[in-house]
């Protein structure tokens, strides 16, 4: 019988076990459906109780091996339960996907600092949290650590101080991570998918804390999650060290390197255009 890529790639993975924290939509519920359908054992994390039970009600027509745990990552008892529930449940852990976060859209000088500490809650200490304590098991297993995190973790955007904080820090934390355990086979990976379609937008905070309900970019044209999805799911496999998607993104990546103060300028302008920007 004749192998294709994919059926390689599905065996690679198959009964892995995979935490995934953000998964009751976008990029994170993609992610839970990758991994169903390459076999893994899939445990899915977030607020929403109610969305995660109706997504892995599907995820388990075909794959069996579906946990939903209820987290809250900005709380670090939630992230310490959701590792022993994975543990009663499957026993192992061998890939952890730190994707929850939220976002924001507001300039500082007029934001509620309510707002930064909230992001950097969920986005920065759900990291630390859900890393810490699944660390030990992913230690055991060879396994991966991965951050979804953005491009606003490599250059400072604009009107999204607490975001961009936020995924700084992340970087800052995994990539001292991955050296502290260079001798141990850790795999440690940080992703930045670029503008995404999903709902981060609709839910992303104002200056005064309320989310701003919709979206100022056009999702049409971004990238889709299942599409992400898979492009994480096969770095991970690859044991890749970094994952930039879009030519936008690794063009931003490349100019800040040797041109900081005239990205600087681009990147103004460029995020100035949006509808409703603070800034102009």
């Amino acid at each position: 019988m004749a192998y294709t890529c994919r059926d390689f790639i599905n065996k690679n993975m198959k009964n892995k076990v995979v935490i995934i924290s953000g998964a009751s939509s976008g990029i994170g519920k993609a992610l839970a459906e990758e991994f169903s359908k390459r076999g893994s054992k899939v445990v899915m994390a977030a607020r929403n109780f109610d969305k995660l039970e109706e997504i892995a009600t599907i995820l388990k027509q075909n794959n069996k091996n579906v946990l939903t745990v209820k987290t809250d990552v900005s709380k670090e008892d939630q992230c310490k339960r959701l590792v022993e529930k994975t543990i009663e449940s499957f026993g192992q852990i061998d890939i952890l996907i730190n994707n929850a976060g939220i976002s924001m859209r507001a300039i500082f000088e007029e934001l509620d600092l309510k707002v930064i500490r909230d992001l950097m809650n969920v986005n920065f200490w759900g990291t630390v949290y859900c890393t810490k304590y699944a660390l030990p098991y992913l230690l055991k297993s060879h396994g991966s650590v991965v951050g979804v995190s953005s491009i606003g973790g490599y250059k400072g955007l604009p009107g999204r101080t607490g975001y961009s904080a936020s995924k700084f820090a992340i970087h800052g934390f995994l990539e001292v991570l991955r050296i502290e355990n260079l001798k141990k086979n850790l795999h440690v990976m940080i992703a930045c998918p670029g503008f995404t379609s999903s709902n981060i937008r609709n839910t992303a905070l104002g200056k005064d804390g309320n989310q701003q309900g919709e979206s100022p970019r056009d999702e049409s044209k971004m990238m889709s999650a299942e599409k992400v999805a898979n492009y994480i799911a096969n770095a991970i496999k690859k044991r890749k060290r970094s994952l930039i998607l879009t030519g936008q993104g690794k063009m931003t990546v490349f100019l800040n390197k040797f041109i900081p103060s005239y990205l600087d300028k681009i990147v103004y302008k460029h995020m100035a255009k949006e509808p409703g920007s603070p800034f102009k």
